[in-house]
């Protein structure tokens, strides 16, 4: 039997056809082709999360219920997929499952599997959304929930915005509307909730925006509640338009202005939107309100951010940039001295 080196080649020789969605920032699909680059460790994992790689694979055979794995594996300090790790995967299933990954397996079978050193549970809104996206994608009915909260949002008015029929939404309902804004006036009648809808509709709403990606009109909304929210709300807008960088960093440059991009605006940032860290003048102002922090916060968000391979280069050489205040030069310090202990 050929050597099985790597999980695409183990799904290939089953015979089964796969996908993979990200699970560790946003949940979003990875491309087949830069998939196999990764696991032929050819580039860094995309979207690296305290130093592993979140990913689910989706896997089926024609008319067979879909079977999933949610892994979560270590990377190297390139942000490479560790192979020993990956390899003690592939060992596992084909001790358990053979060359079938869709085999059944007795209940003493799948206890044991289900609790192998690299499965993870992903937080609920993540798999409330990677549902519905899987569903969408693969056209399987939505789930019962959808209906209803298709129904609400659409009837949705000033008149009845107040009302506790709120309260029967469930929120893999609102993800199911949220993966599908592109059709039944859905974005339309969301962008209305985002208006009506009681705080506690619109944080479940902005928990699905965050992982699809809005039409500029949502994003001018959401934009809108961003600014005119307390403080302490201000996360929940930031992280829906996370798929609009250019208006994030709008967003980043208000709220420097204001002086209220605050710990859990920063943590948001660096967990969601890190794409409008790639503009130069927005990175460093983030990284100047980040310096203002506890130096213990400075380096773990700092650790954080350095290791997606998008923001890499340019935070370490913002690391030697000459214009650098002294606060960022201090932080900055304190970050090397860390890492040299």
């Amino acid at each position: 039997m050929t050597q099985l080196e790597t999980l695409s080649q183990f799904l290939d020789t089953a015979n089964t056809q796969f996908q993979v969605y990200d699970l560790g920032r946003r949940v979003e699909n990875i491309d087949p082709v830069l998939f196999n680059q990764i696991e032929a460790l050819n580039t860094p994992y995309p979207f690296p999360i305290q130093g592993h790689a979140q990913f689910a694979i989706v896997f089926w055979r024609e008319n067979e219920i879909p079977f999933i794995w949610f892994l979560k594996l270590p990377l190297d300090e390139q942000g490479l997929l560790s192979p020993a790790q990956r390899s003690q995967f592939i060992k596992m299933i084909l001790e358990a499952l053979g060359r079938d990954p869709t085999k059944a397996l007795s209940d003493e079978e799948q206890e044991r599997y289900a609790n192998h050193p690299f499965s993870f549970k992903p937080s609920q809104e993540k798999l409330a959304l990677f549902n519905a996206l899987v569903k969408k994608q693969l056209s399987q009915q939505a789930s019962a929930q959808y209906e209803y909260a298709a129904q609400y949002f659409s009837n949705l008015n000033e008149k009845n915005a107040q009302d506790d029929s709120w309260q029967q939404l469930g929120l893999q309902g609102i993800a199911d509307v949220c993966v599908r804004l592109d059709k039944f006036d859905h974005d339309k009648h969301i962008n209305t909730a985002m208006k009506l809808a009681p705080l506690e509709v619109q944080a479940a709403i902005c928990q699905c925006l965050e992982h699809v990606a809005v039409s500029n009109t949502l994003a001018e909304t959401l934009y809108d509640n961003l600014s005119s929210a307390e403080v302490e709300h201000k996360h929940i807008y930031l992280r829906a338009l996370a798929s609009q960088p250019e208006l994030t960093q709008k967003a980043i440059q208000q709220l420097v202005n204001l002086q209220q991009l605050d710990e859990n605006l920063l943590i948001t940032i660096a967990a969601r939107s890190w794409t409008a860290l790639k503009d130069d003048v927005t990175r460093k102002l983030y990284l100047e309100v980040l310096a203002n922090q506890p130096q213990n916060f400075f380096n773990q968000v700092f650790a954080d951010i350095v290791a997606i391979p998008s923001l890499r280069n340019s935070l370490l050489l913002d690391l030697r940039s000459a214009d650098r205040s002294e606060k960022l030069s201090s932080a900055i310090g304190g970050l090397f001295r860390a890492v040299s202990q």
